[in-house]
């Protein structure tokens, strides 16, 4: 009975990698296009977004199926509720990668006016947050969950310089408002990544440790 109940582990641990994979790679191909309207990696987004969404549903049933069909001990409960609430974070990680797409779509104007902003510097940030994270839950290594934790204070920093560079650009040019208005929805999109890198790696430190400092459990 364990040895199939740690066979079922194994296979959620090779899903959730697959999940958090597929998630660095969706960010950055978001960052990627932000940078250069790259079509072709728009609809890979559209795609790897469907992926991303099957691969919820698939970690969900495992872990459905682990809490009903066999009877995990407190430190093999507490990594199934973290991956529970993980993938949560990683399916809305996939949905912001889209949304950032979506916008760079409507408006090529976009690529120009954030050459001016630490936009760039955001996303490479966010970026690395979103790895560590997965590395830390591949590893399940509490320092670099902690990284990422802290790491996150850096994401809104530049976050707050990015609406500040964008109302300096306002006032020079008025019309460019509209675009200014979207690279700061798209920071905005970066920022809330960056929030979901941060819940995932306090999932991680639940796992191991027990303990949970995001709020209610």
């Amino acid at each position: 009975m364990r040895n199939r109940f740690d066979r079922q582990l194994l296979k959620l641990n090779q899903e959730m990698i697959d999940m958090g994979s597929l998630c660095e790679e969706m960010i950055t191909a978001a960052a990627k296009i932000v940078a250069t309207r790259d079509k072709e990696l728009m609809d890979d987004i559209v795609t790897m977004e469907e992926e991303i969404n099957q691969k919820e549903r698939d970690i969900e049933r495992i872990c459905m199926k682990l809490l009903m069909q066999q009877q995990p001990v407190a430190s093999d409960l507490r990594v199934i509720s973290a991956a529970m609430k993980m993938v949560s974070d990683m399916e809305r990680i996939g949905d912001q990668a889209c949304d950032i797409t979506g916008i760079v779509r409507k408006d090529a104007e976009v690529l120009e006016i954030r050459e001016n902003t630490h936009l760039d510097k955001m996303a490479k940030a966010t970026i690395n947050m979103v790895s560590k994270s997965v590395q830390s839950f591949i590893k399940q290594n509490l320092m670099i969950a902690h990284e990422v934790i802290e790491q996150d204070d850096t994401v809104d920093e530049l976050f707050n310089k990015v609406k500040k560079e964008t109302i300096s650009l306002i006032h020079e040019d008025p019309g460019k408002g509209e675009e200014c208005v979207a690279i700061v929805m798209i920071a905005k999109y970066f920022e809330r990544i960056g929030d979901h890198a941060s819940n995932i790696a306090e999932w991680v430190e639940f796992a191991i440790t027990g303990e949970y400092k995001g709020g209610s459990l």
